[in-house]
């Protein structure tokens, strides 16, 4: 089960219709496909998404990164021991999540293939069969947000929603996401996320608006590295207030829960690095009393698949996930192996993540 290859492909995905984010406006969807294959021939893949200033990732950079840097030192490693692989990549270079989680998963893909058994047995086995939904309304006009919300709801798809408000007008934004919480009423859940875009005083100005009309979480108001600001919002408000680009490593994590700068976090694979990463991340959390989102970089199935498998073996992911990738992407690379029923994801049961690649759609995708 040693590494004999390891390939890269930057794929451009189209997308159902803009998706328009407090960062960036997604008109199609740039991932990193990684193929790990063993000396026996055993195929294991991964997908690294990135959305466009989220982070300091790049598509060109991770593939580059990849191919040239991590490579060459992980050939005739043993794929079955995927937390060694991750040991050696932060020998061969610091930092680099998205580039190492793409490979870690495409490790542990092949040996689930192996051995015959969905990825989440490699973690603990699943504890959730199904995870309830989340759909990012990326609009940013009231009448199509809502619109858009109430087709979702008739078609059982989902009940949590999100509204980005971390651009612009701040008064402009908190009226936008209280009259979408007007309009659904009762039947949704709805949230916020302001992506660091606040500083504290608008940020106390407008929690106390969005607390008083019924939104149910905050999502990192205050930029990642303000701590002491996130601790007094979290003191302060009865809403939850989640913390997501501040808990990238397991040392983020661990701070925040020991300062209680937060209520929630929001997990995500390639943030962290990896599978196992993620898992570590979670366990802090659980510990702490502090409870779980599964959060997303707009995967397709490979991607999704990955999240839903790591997702499901933890107990304190009572948020919900926000793995609506396939149903905002219009096509993709690998077979279809996620399901949906009654506002929730099925977590797959087949070997690996259980995807298989579409050559023909990966030369197509491909970027020249």
């Amino acid at each position: 089960m040693k590494i004999a290859s390891i390939e890269t492909f930057i794929i451009d995905l189209p997308v159902a219709r803009p998706h328009k984010l407090s960062m960036a406006t997604i008109n199609a969807h740039s991932q990193v496909i990684v193929r790990v294959r063993t000396e026996s021939g055993v195929e294991g893949l991964g997908e690294i998404a990135i959305i466009p200033h989220y982070g300091e990732e790049a598509p060109g950079a991770i593939k580059s990164l990849i191919d040239e840097c991590l490579t060459p030192y992980l050939k005739g490693y043993d794929v079955r021991e995927f937390g060694r692989v991750v040991q050696r990549m932060d020998q061969i270079i610091k930092g680099n999540a998205y580039a190492k989680a793409g490979i870690e998963m495409a490790c542990v893909d092949a040996t689930a293939r192996t051995m015959g058994v969905p990825a989440h047995q490699l973690f603990g086995g699943k504890v959730h069969d199904t995870i309830p939904l989340l759909w990012v309304l990326g609009n940013g006009v009231i009448e199509k947000d809502i619109e858009e919300a109430q087709s979702k709801l008739d078609a059982k798809q989902y009940r949590l929603f999100l509204v980005k408000i971390g651009s612009g007008d701040p008064k402009e934004n908190v009226d936008r996401a209280l009259a979408v919480k007007n309009a659904l009423g009762d039947r949704a859940s709805v949230r916020v996320d302001i992506n660091q875009g606040w500083d504290e005083a608008t940020a106390t100005w407008g929690i106390a608006r969005l607390e008083a009309g019924g939104i149910d979480v905050i999502e990192q108001p205050l930029p990642r590295h303000d701590h002491e600001g996130m601790r007094r919002l979290t003191e302060r408000f009865a809403v939850p207030i989640m913390a997501d680009e501040g808990i990238s490593t397991p040392e983020e994590a661990l701070l925040i829960a020991s300062k209680r700068a937060a209520d929630a976090f929001s997990v995500k694979v390639t943030k962290h690095g990896g599978m196992v990463r993620t898992k570590q991340v979670a366990g802090i959390a659980q510990a702490a009393g502090i409870k779980l989102f599964g959060g997303t970089m707009i995967e397709g199935q490979i991607g999704t698949s990955a999240y839903a498998q790591i997702f499901s073996t933890m107990p304190n992911l009572t948020l919900g996930a926000q793995l609506f990738g396939p149903h905002l992407l219009t096509d993709d690379v690998a077979n279809e192996v996620i399901t949906f029923r009654d506002f929730e994801m099925v977590v797959p049961d087949a070997p690996g993540f259980g995807t298989q690649l579409d050559e023909d759609k990966l030369r197509f995708y491909t970027r020249k």
